[in-house]
């Protein structure tokens, strides 16, 4: 695949999250790829990513973009419709909104890594668009448009020829909303980088590591430690971050974005990690059980093929306060052990993905260029 043409493209680049970290992987198998993406912050990215050849849409140019590019959302298949991919051989589409709707030259192979269709507009449509939570303007003018994006959705998912899904709970997504087959290459966790402490003892403090968005559940967590008075400690910024602080009594702290070695510290000390709403698949699990610490989510999504129960963590069946509360009485009188929990995690590192995904790439691209 050395002499071919390669785009990458991306929905955007605000901050690192784990789509931006599957982006990385993406940026070392092909180092003379672009980048197209609707919008860039600059420095928000990993040098990995920000020193790449990176191609914006005119979004980019529009105004008040950093405090409410989500506004802009109506105009975003129509950015991406508009990246120039001519000349490329090959498309890799990192896609959990509308990425994989970039249009590829009729002679390309595209390729979609799909961390999920778009959220807002499927399964967490209520969670982020609840009626009652709506304006009067917002209750009319919303569900129109989020309609005809699920319409353009369907439909550009018809220009991707391979899906990759980050996990079975998303690939069962792809198949209920597109139609589409989905191969499955779990994402990666920094094994490397994420290990445990020497002489780190563990705090009473329980932590998240999560975007402050409604899907994520973080409000239900809020709501269990307020009546147990533990500490629970909050990573992570979002448009919900005010709306939790005012919810949130003095043993709930929120720490914003923290550097990673700072991160990685917050892991090592925890009692454990809370994933409290339907993950996708869940890297910030990964990462705190390659720093041994154990994970209490909810039993739902992707969060069952990264946890084994009673040996790296536990879940909670209800979507509600007191089953959260009741998996932490139950967590309290159980003992994890360090070396099983990093094992488990061993098994997602960066580098096994990148093998992983680049013989799948390979594959496919000897399949395609075959059938010419």
């Amino acid at each position: 695949m050395d002499n071919i043409k390669v785009a990458l493209v991306h929905d955007w680049l605000t901050g690192q999250r784990g789509g931006e970290k599957v982006l990385e992987v993406l940026a070392e198998i092909f180092p003379q790829a672009p980048i197209f993406t609707l919008f860039h912050f600059k420095g928000s990215q990993s040098e990995v990513i920000e020193s790449r050849d990176i191609r914006t849409s005119f979004l980019q140019r529009l105004p008040l973009l950093k405090k409410k590019y989500r506004h802009y959302l109506p105009l975003f298949p129509l950015a991406v419709e508009l990246f120039d991919l001519g000349g490329f051989d090959l498309v890799v589409s990192s896609s959990h909104c509308v990425a994989k709707g970039a249009i590829p030259p009729p002679d390309a192979l595209h390729v979609s890594y799909i961390h999920s269709p778009i959220r807002y507009a499927w399964n967490q449509y209520f969670a982020y668009f609840s009626p009652d939570q709506l304006s009067f303007f917002s209750r009319r003018f919303i569900p129109p448009v989020m309609h005809r994006l699920r319409v353009w959705d369907e439909s550009s998912a018809a220009r991707v020829d391979h899906f990759v899904a980050n996990s079975e709970n998303v690939a069962r997504r792809v198949w209920k909303y597109y139609r589409r087959e989905a191969d499955v290459i779990h994402p990666p966790a920094d094994t490397e980088f994420f290990r445990p402490g020497t002489d780190m003892p563990k705090s009473a403090d329980y932590l998240i590591v999560s975007a402050l968005v409604p899907y994520k559940r973080i409000d239900l967590a809020i709501e269990a430690f307020n009546s147990s008075g533990e500490k629970l400690r909050i990573v992570g910024t979002g448009p919900e971050l005010r709306k939790l602080k005012r919810m949130a009594r003095p043993n709930v702290s929120f720490l914003g974005q923290v550097p990673a070695e700072d991160l990685r510290s917050l892991y090592r000390k925890a009692r454990a990690l809370l994933l409290p709403g339907e993950e996708d698949f869940g890297i910030t699990a990964l990462e705190a059980q390659a720093c041994g610490t154990p994970v209490i989510a909810f039993g739902r999504g992707g969060a069952l093929e990264s946890i084994l129960p009673g040996q790296t963590g536990l879940f909670f069946p209800e979507l509600t306060a007191s089953s959260l509360r009741a998996a932490l009485d139950k967590f309290r009188g159980l003992k994890f052990n360090e070396a099983a929990i990093r094992a488990n995690a061993a098994k997602f590192s960066r580098r096994a993905f990148q093998e992983k995904l680049a013989a799948y790439l390979e594959q496919k691209w000897t399949e395609f260029k075959g059938k010419k």
